[in-house]
C-alpha cells in the first residue's frame, strides 16, 4: 500500500510538480513551498529575540506592548512580496501554514511569547472576507499558536468598519480611518490573559495600533504583537 502510494505521489509530481513561490522553479522533493535558496534569501527580522526592537520602536508612545516582533522584512520586487502576495490575492494558504511554522517555532525559543493564552488574527470586514473568501492572516496565526501551545481564536474581535485599501497613505490619514474599525466581541475572555495580536505586514502600525488600542481600552489584558513582515 505504502509502495503504491510513492508511486502515485511520483507521477502526480512528475506531471504536476511544486513551484517555489519564490523564484518559480520546481521544487526538490524534501523542499516545502519554497526553495532552499530562496529560503537562505529570505531577510529575517530576529526582532523576536530581542527588545527593544525594530517593530517596538514602531509602537513606542503608542502602545503598551508586552512585546513586538516580525518574521521577514518586506521589499518590494523581493522574495517576501511574493510569498505574501501569493498567499493574500491568489489563495495559496499554505504559505501561511509554512511561515507559521517558522515563526512559532522560533517565538516558542523565548520568554517573551512562553505563556500567551490566545493567538488573534486582525480580523477582516465581512464584506472583504465575502469578496476574498478567507482571511490571509489566519493559517499563518492557526500554526503560530499550534507550535506556542496557545488557542487560536478569531471570533473575539470584529472589524465593523470597512476602510479602503491602507497602501500608499499616510501615517495620519490611516489612524484617521482606522480608530473605530474594531469592536470587541467577548471583552470577559480577556480577563487576565495575555494575547497574541497578529498581522499580515506592519508598515505604519496603525492597522495594529487601532486593533491594540480597541483591546486594551476594554480589556484587562496583556497584548504583544507579531506579523509576517515588516516594510523597511
Amino acid at each position: 500500500m505504502i509502495t503504491a502510494i510513492k508511486i502515485i505521489n511520483d507521477i502526480q509530481s512528475l506531471f504536476f510538480p511544486e513551484i517555489c513561490f519564490g523564484c518559480h522553479n520546481i521544487l526538490n522533493p524534501n523542499e516545502e513551498t519554497i526553495c532552499t535558496c530562496c529560503r537562505h534569501n529570505l531577510a529575517l527580522s530576529n526582532s523576536y529575540q530581542a527588545s527593544p526592537n525594530e517593530v517596538l520602536k514602531i509602537f513606542q508612545g503608542r502602545l503598551k506592548l508586552q512585546h513586538a516582533s516580525t518574521l521577514l522584512h518586506f521589499q518590494k520586487k523581493g522574495i517576501t512580496q511574493e510569498l505574501i502576495h501569493n498567499l493574500k490575492y491568489k489563495g495559496h494558504q499554505d504559505i501561511g501554514v509554512f511561515l507559521g511554522n517558522w515563526m512559532g517555532s522560533l517565538l516558542k525559543e523565548t520568554d517573551y511569547y512562553q505563556n500567551i493564552d490566545y493567538v488573534i488574527p486582525v480580523p477582516l470586514h465581512r464584506k472583504k472576507l465575502r469578496k476574498r473568501g478567507y482571511n490571509q492572516v489566519t493559517t499563518f496565526a492557526k500554526a503560530v499558536a499550534t507550535k506556542i501551545d496557545a488557542e487560536f481564536r478569531n471570533d473575539l474581535i470584529s472589524r465593523v468598519k470597512h476602510a479602503s485599501t491602507q497602501t500608499m497613505k499616510s501615517r495620519a490619514k490611516r489612524w484617521q480611518e482606522l480608530k473605530t474599525s474594531f469592536k470587541i466581541v467577548k471583552p470577559n475572555a480577556f480577563l487576565n490573559k495575555h494575547v497574541l495580536i497578529i498581522d499580515d505586514i506592519i508598515t505604519t502600525g496603525s492597522t495594529i495600533e487601532a486593533c491594540v488600542k480597541e483591546v486594551l481600552l476594554q480589556t484587562n489584558c496583556k497584548v504583544s504583537v507579531t506579523s509576517m513582515a515588516i516594510t523597511i
